[in-house]
């Protein structure tokens, strides 16, 4: 099993392609809930260099609501910064859904409050608005990560045993 990444109604391309990688490199299922901000064809993957596209499982959603259809988990946790509990303060599972917003207005407020239990947050100083969407989606996953003692990824480095 492994982590799950969500992103609803992603926004901008070069965000989502770097949280592709981030889920190549641990294993994680990347969801896309549409309506997408961008075009994630063949074609449009090829002339983005998208290279390790091809190593992710990506399962794509019509929308939120499709999502919450087909995603029957009590390990759902919301990111917002209108969360009060912080992201750390979370014991994670194998198989856990880490659910992102569109970059420019984050998760729809009736879906947090429908979920407000397991919403959690970044801490940021205060007047700070957000941090970049990849850059969350990275800092959060390598939690969960962490908590479950890297299961699955490389732990040490194979440069040096190549010299």
């Amino acid at each position: 099993m492994s982590i799950n990444i969500v992103l609803v109604e992603p926004e901008i391309p070069q965000n989502t392609g770097n949280i592709a990688r981030t889920c190549a490199a641990i294993g994680a299922t990347l969801h896309l809930v549409h309506p997408l901000g961008f075009d994630i064809s063949e074609k449009a993957v090829k002339r983005a260099g998208l290279d390790y596209w091809d190593k992710l499982d990506i399962i794509e959603y019509e929308d939120l609501e499709d999502f919450k259809k087909k995603v029957k988990s009590d390990n759902i946790f919301l990111l917002s910064t209108k969360s009060k509990k912080v992201y750390t303060d979370i014991s994670y599972s194998d198989g856990c859904y880490l659910v992102f917003g569109p970059e420019t207005r984050g998760l729809p407020e009736d879906y947090i409050l429908e979920n407000f239990n397991h919403a959690v947050r970044i801490p940021m100083r205060e007047g700070i608005r957000s941090l970049n969407l990849s850059n969350s989606v990275a800092i959060v996953a390598y939690e969960v990560e962490r908590q479950l003692s890297y299961i699955n990824l490389q732990e040490t480095s194979s440069y040096f045993n190549n010299k």
